[in-house]
């Protein structure tokens, strides 16, 4: 079996059959040891996903199969398989973080040592403080940490570095590279775009419920144009560039839209050589994720 995660589909809907759809029928497979990234604004059915592939209810419509089970009805077949980093876990606040940690791994058949699990995570230094007085950045370490014990097969991470330091981000982004490098297959969602074109094998970006698009990064920010952004001291006529792209233009301000970013910057600046034209604050890029996701999410209110 090649796919850690089969979803054919999935609904979930709230308030019976005239109640709220949080998830519309969406479908998408990940391959084992990839990262899959889910996307989207906040009510974009991403969290409601998530609890459906793991097994926390039973979906409206549509199938879920997770390392070849269903999560719900099969739930003792997958629960010792993954890991699950949710949003706000929920500890109880006067346990140490060792105490924490060694509370969870008694509910696990295979758990890694605490003191491996906490240094992985970052917060080993951290074992003999009580949760309550860990900041949220720590508490959210405690939560990976306790994501990795049981050596999971599947991880699912639900906004993991959300009140993180950039340096523990980064820490956070290193650990969950080592784990896709020995194996581990993870299901992210995330509100930093930059951490999904970092991370993500492949990613969906949902909106309202649905995927509106899905593919590699590359894949997805591909279907949008690059940017040549300039200004001009004097109102000087543009020519024709090739590459067909669009020319805004507002007083000085200058904003070229293109597909072919290489041949239409070329024949810019061989045009303002030629010209003895300044582009000032000249700044050219391809595409990010962050444009094509405001272009999909704002598309589809």
């Amino acid at each position: 079996m090649t796919q850690a995660i089969e979803v054919r589909g999935l609904s979930r809907r709230y308030g019976g059959p005239r109640g709220f759809e949080a998830v519309k029928g969406i479908s998408f497979d990940v391959a084992r040891g990839e990262l899959f990234a889910l996307l989207g604004t906040n009510g974009a059915g991403k969290t409601s996903t998530m609890e459906l592939v793991e097994g926390l209810d039973r979906p409206s419509g549509g199938t879920v199969r997770l390392l070849g089970h269903d999560p719900f009805a099969e739930r003792a077949a997958v629960r010792a398989r993954i890991g699950v980093m949710l949003q706000d876990a929920g500890f109880p606040a006067d346990l140490t973080v060792a105490e924490t940690a060694r509370m969870w791994a008694g509910t696990l058949p295979d758990a890694r040592p605490v003191p491996e699990a906490l240094e992985l995570a970052g917060i080993g230094h951290r074992a003999r403080v009580r949760v309550k007085q860990l900041s949220g950045g720590e508490r959210r370490r405690l939560d990976l940490a306790l994501a990795v014990l049981g050596r999971p097969d599947v991880l699912f991470l639900d906004e993991p570095t959300t009140g993180l330091d950039p340096e523990s981000r980064q820490n956070t982004w290193r650990v969950i590279r080592d784990l896709l490098v020995a194996g581990t297959t993870v299901l992210l969602t995330t509100h930093y775009l930059d951490e999904a074109q970092a991370l993500a094998d492949r990613l969906a970006i949902m909106d309202a419920g649905s995927i509106v698009t899905s593919g590699t990064v590359a894949q997805v920010v591909g279907a949008y144009p690059a940017r040549i952004i300039f200004r001009l001291g004097d109102p000087t006529d543009i020519p024709d560039l090739p590459g067909a792209p669009t020319i805004d233009r507002d007083g000085p301000d200058v904003v070229i839209k293109t597909d072919e970013l290489q041949a239409t910057l070329s024949a810019l600046l061989r045009w303002a050589d030629d010209h003895d034209v300044t582009l000032r604050d000249l700044d050219a890029r391809s595409a990010s994720l962050e444009e094509a996701f405001l272009t999909i999410a704002g598309g589809h209110r």
